[in-house]
């Protein structure tokens, strides 16, 4: 495998190649609030055949160290990175995001060209916290409320409830317009999410593409499972410093449930990313 530090105009990250002769089916993977650059997703997705590039977008080296708000037009430098690279196969790309990172993969399926699929785990499918721009098109945050803030018995604070509520439903100005995306998306979801109501958001993005005239999405909903869903084997994350808050949050997740969510979470994403964009098929297993 070949790991390749990607400086490229504005672009920041991390490409992996997988081993062998390319070109490969490429993935834009990205990670949530947290800022920075996580690479280990993408290193386990090119172990499976996929030139995969983990993308920052925020508190990483020169870009922004706040975020005030996402500009997809950054993330439409990474798409044309992507499909200009001689090692990755067209004509699209898959997304693979997690939290806000899913969120900003939803937006850019709907907004860009050349997404063929993507994976949405625990999104909200919500111009939620920030505002969303593209060009001329601005997706109002939805905004929250701190006061709807739970202390639990052990001190951590649950902010399920805090963001505010979805009026008007899927036809809600803070939707992201998924109905627009040319690719199929699959929405992974934690019914024990406590970042955000997740199953509730998911069926709110379904009604919305039924809404306009497109097909149910495909919810995998895994019960006893919280926010942080990742690769298999990795341990469950029950709480942490919340990025924006600086507290100690919780994510929700019960161990047993949460892990064997992991398992068929990733066997679920290979297998969608294998048929839409073509890859090796042999997703027998949940091995890393």
């Amino acid at each position: 495998m070949l790991r390749v530090p990607v400086r490229a105009g504005r672009v920041r990250g991390t490409l992996f190649l997988p081993p062998g002769p390319g070109p490969f089916p490429g993935i834009i993977d990205i990670f949530g609030i947290g800022g920075g650059l996580l690479e280990y997703r993408a290193s386990l997705l090119a172990g499976h055949g996929f030139a995969t590039l983990a993308l920052a977008y925020y508190n990483f080296e020169d870009l922004p160290e706040e975020l005030d708000s996402i500009d997809l037009t950054y993330f439409e430098e990474a798409v044309c990175y992507m499909l200009q690279h001689s090692q990755v196969k067209g004509p699209g790309i898959g997304l693979l995001g997690i939290s806000l990172g899913a969120d900003i993969c939803l937006s850019m399926a709907s907004f860009l060209k050349n997404i063929s699929a993507t994976v949405s785990i625990n999104g909200s499918g919500l111009s939620g916290n920030k505002p969303i721009y593209y060009k001329q098109t601005c997706m109002p945050s939805l905004g929250y409320d701190l006061r709807r803030i739970k202390v639990t018995f052990s001190g951590l604070l649950d902010i399920v409830d805090i963001r505010n509520d979805t009026v008007g439903g899927y036809e809600n100005p803070s939707m992201i317009p998924i109905e627009k995306a040319q690719g199929p998306i699959l929405f992974i979801v934690g019914q024990d999410d406590h970042n955000w109501r997740s199953e509730l958001y998911a069926q709110i993005a379904s009604e919305r593409l039924q809404a306009h005239g497109k097909e149910k999405l495909k919810i995998i909903s895994y019960p006893g499972t919280g926010h942080y869903i990742e690769p298999p084997y990795f341990p469950l994350c029950p709480a942490s410093v919340h990025k924006l808050l600086n507290k100690p949050v919780l994510w929700g997740g019960e161990p047993r449930a949460h892990s064997k969510a992991q398992e068929d979470a990733w066997k679920q994403i290979l297998t969608f990313f294998c048929k839409h964009l073509g890859g090796p098929q042999n997703i027998a297993s949940p091995k890393l």
